[in-house]
């Protein structure tokens, strides 16, 4: 794999992570509204299942935002040591030279 399809692939994977995060942490929040919702209810099974779930689903949201974030430092380090925007800068003027070329 060239470099700069690898950097590439790094940023579709960041974007992937940070999709994962907004999800859980959506999850954590509506397993908080269901929460607050039962206070008024009062069902037991809820009161006794809800919590754990809830700190499970937080506990996955920090090693997300955790692997995220290291993730993130490792892609931008790659990509300055690679120079990412020169290697695409070399990459468009390739792109040009050769569809210039192929209409002569």
């Amino acid at each position: 794999m060239d470099k700069l399809k690898k950097f590439d692939l790094m940023e579709k994977i960041t974007r992937e992570l940070e999709d994962l995060k907004n999800s859980q942490t959506a999850i954590v929040q509506k397993i908080g509204k269901i929460e607050v919702d039962n206070i008024e209810l009062g069902n037991k099974a809820l009161d006794r299942l809800l919590p754990a779930m809830h700190q499970n689903v937080a506990d996955n949201l920090d090693k997300i935002a955790e692997i995220l974030q290291d993730f993130e430092d490792t892609k931008n380090n790659y990509g300055k040591d690679i120079n990412v925007d020169a290697l695409r800068e070399q990459e468009a003027i390739r792109e040009a030279t050769e569809g210039g070329e192929k209409q002569s």
